[in-house]
């Protein structure tokens, strides 16, 4: 997060016959775009790369308090991960006047968009870079933070402290000492008051070998190794070293004997890209194709603002969020032409197809595999998301064709036209017979997932299903899955819940949704775990629009409960 200066320079670095943007002064200059030569983006609609968890949709100081950003705004967002302030924060960033976006003061608007969120602890200083006073004032600091934490009983979504921030450029080893034995000090002096929240870093504002060999080498051998790792990715190229960085971190995990760890990118794009909705693409892209578990834009502006989606109404970005918001079962393989990259899903159970691309300028062409599910014809539709930046509202995307396409050979070929090179763009692909107009099943492993795990089981609907929901203590270890649904109006609904209990007897678990009272879900016995095909059914009285519904072994204000329950899905009716 380099606030104090705001870096600029080359946009997309791209062959002769490409497009080139260039950065002159504070100026943004664009030549004219060169037609591009018919570059394809192949989505493989029947590989299926991982579930769909929306992995790129978090930001930095993204959510203020009140309606900054409105509620309403953040839901279609599927919102997976922020990185926010901790409680007490003073830190001033990008010219603000007062503090911002404690992590503890927003929670409850995070649970309810989805996510879930790391406490940045150095940003409890009012500087950036930071001013190091002495090891007994941040001592003091992380310890009032930390028992903020643990005092709030009613929090759920603190799933990490980030330890420090960007220490390769704002660590003061002259007053400090090295940032290593920092790292442990500051470590072991967290576990001491809280053995349960994760700890993430270390950090680096780049990737760089050998400060992550030497990182790790040090964690491990005092026993302080993070249980996420994360580093920024905030270059102009960062997008095309997304796979070289996470390829060269997994080599030293293995060749230093440590067990591989969730990577978290809790900074990505530049000032000059953070707003260019072709570039978000690029990064969703590389962070679904190469197994980031969350990332996050980053907070170059204004605070409270999505990172720029919302700045007082969506901009042309927030489309592209939003159009990679309403995947939903697997993200499918997906291989670029060029600078035409993006990223698909697919949902076996609705019965569509979801792309979301962009990079290239000129006539283009979009060929969809796997489609023979769908039927002999496929309806296709195509929209834009224009390119407004973050000061100028797009109300709405822009469409541009609606059109039947004969499916052969389970393949269909969509041209695209006059596309430019900043935009985003939708293509979805539903069967030509039409399809259902409200998302009635949820997959459990594209929920919201807390101290439980994501697994997979060929007899699960969608091929995964989340297991080990075991937990019970405290608002730090308790085990649950939220569902964030829409449905069409205010009324009963019939729920039935998709699950196995190997355990052989009833289990049980508590049931909540926008905040209702908890009632009990009874789960009776089955064929053993992870195989599925039960289901039982309850009653639940929904509002018109989104409604959170929480399925938990334990949560706050829940007794707990009995024995043990894998989840497959819910499916309202």
């Amino acid at each position: 997060m380099h606030r104090g200066t705001l870096h600029r320079g080359t946009l997309l670095r791209r062959t002769a016959t490409s497009l080139t943007l260039l950065l002159v002064g504070a100026a943004l200059v664009v030549p004219s775009a060169a037609q591009a030569a018919g570059n394809t983006l192949t989505v493989n609609a029947g590989t299926p790369v991982r579930p769909v968890t929306h992995v790129a949709a978090g930001g930095l100081y993204a959510v203020d308090t009140g309606s900054k950003p409105p509620l309403d705004m953040m839901y279609p967002l599927r919102m997976n991960h922020l990185t926010q302030p901790p409680p007490g924060t003073q830190q001033l960033g990008n010219g603000a006047t007062t503090p911002c976006c404690d992590g503890l003061q927003v929670a409850g608007k995070v649970t309810s968009a989805g996510a879930q969120q790391f406490l940045r602890l150095p940003d409890i200083y009012p500087n950036f870079p930071y001013r190091w006073v002495s090891w007994a004032d941040w001592e003091s600091k992380v310890r009032t933070m930390v028992t903020a934490r643990v005092n709030a009983t009613g929090t759920t979504n603190i799933d990490g402290y980030e330890l420090w921030n960007e220490p390769d450029w704002t660590w003061n080893t002259a007053a400090a000492g090295s940032f290593l034995d920092g790292w442990t000090r500051t470590h072991r002096l967290i576990r001491s008051l809280d053995p349960v929240t994760p700890i993430v870093g270390p950090s680096h504002a780049v990737y760089n070998h050998q400060w992550m060999v030497d990182f790790l080498t040090n964690a491990r051998n005092t026993n302080t190794l993070p249980d996420v790792i994360v580093w920024h990715e905030l270059g102009d190229d960062s997008y095309l070293n997304v796979q070289a960085h996470v390829a060269d971190y997994r080599a030293v995990e293995r060749s230093l004997g440590i067990s591989p760890r969730p990577i978290s990118i809790n900074e990505y794009a530049s000032p000059s890209q953070v707003d260019i909705p072709s570039v978000a693409v690029h990064y969703m892209a590389v962070f679904e194709r190469h197994g980031v578990r969350s990332a996050e834009r980053a907070y170059w502006y204004e605070a409270g603002t999505l990172n720029g989606l919302h700045n007082n109404a969506p901009t042309s970005s927030y489309w592209a969020y939003k159009w990679y918001g309403d995947m939903s079962g697997n993200i499918v393989q997906t291989v670029p032409g060029s600078w035409l990259d993006g990223v698909a899903s697919y949902d076996s159970h609705r019965r569509f197809v979801n792309v979301v691309f962009g990079g290239d300028s000129g006539n283009n062409t979009v060929r969809v595999n796997g489609l023979g599910a769908l039927g002999s014809q496929v309806r296709v539709t195509l929209q834009r998301s224009g390119t407004t930046g973050r000061s100028t509202n797009q109300s709405a995307p822009i469409a541009v064709s609606s059109s039947t396409y004969p499916v052969s050979g389970g393949s269909i070929s969509v041209p695209v036209t006059g596309m430019h090179a900043w935009d985003s763009y939708q293509l979805l692909i539903t069967p030509a017979s039409g399809a259902a107009t409200w998302q009635q099943r949820y997959e459990a492993e594209n929920a919201t997932v807390v101290n439980a795990n994501r697994l997979s089981a060929s007899s699960a609907s969608n091929g995964g299903y989340v297991g080990q929901i075991d937990g019970s203590a405290n608002s730090r270890s308790q085990s649950f899955v939220d569902f964030l649904v829409n449905v069409p109006s205010a009324r009963s609904y019939t729920m039935t819940i998709g699950y196995a209990n190997g355990t052989g007897a009833t289990a049980t678990q508590g049931l909540a949704y926008n905040g209702s009272a908890w009632q009990t879900v009874s789960y009776p016995p089955t064929a053993g775990w992870g195989v599925f095909g039960s289901t039982v059914s309850t009653g639940v009285t929904l509002r018109a629009g989104w409604n959170m519904i929480r399925l938990a072994k334990g949560s706050p204000n829940f007794a707990g409960g009995t024995g043990y329950a894998e989840l497959d899905y819910i499916n309202l009716s």
